[in-house]
């Protein structure tokens, strides 16, 4: 029994220190009251719209009406966009390889020359041409 008048004291008492600090708040606002109300006005005016705004605003176009013209118009022209810069990347992507593989074909013909080249001076008999086309064949 004891413990049910501790509960309702200790709820009572709750109860009362909520009014008086509710009392207390809207006391202390004072002269700075009309300032909050232009402020509560202003932000409802930046946060909410007119009704008549609200309701074209979700007549414009729902999850499933189609898309309007514009729209249309707009994100053709972003995918033509988006596949011009992609098909610049890869141009330019192909042209890098294209240029490293030429350089390494260059780079691999001229060691091949100048093996060639040390082969035949290594192999030169003294005849002039060499050698392989001096040949005598019996």
């Amino acid at each position: 029994m004891i413990w049910k008048q501790i509960v309702f004291f200790s709820c009572l008492s709750a109860l009362v220190i909520l009014a008086v600090l509710q009392d207390v708040e809207s006391a202390t606002v004072g002269s700075r009251q009309v300032a909050g109300d232009e402020n509560k006005e202003s932000l409802k005016r930046k946060i909410f719209m007119q009704e008549s705004d609200a309701s074209n605003f979700f007549k414009k176009r729902g999850k499933r009406s189609p898309k309007s013209r514009d729209e249309i118009n707009v994100e053709t022209r972003q995918q033509l966009k988006a596949d011009e810069h992609r098909r610049e990347y890869f141009e330019e992507q192909r042209n890098e390889f294209e240029n490293f593989v030429e350089e390494q074909q260059d780079e691999q013909d001229e060691r091949n020359r100048e093996q060639i080249e040390q082969w035949r001076q290594w192999h030169y008999d003294g005849l002039n041409p060499p050698y392989q086309y001096n040949r005598h064949h019996v």
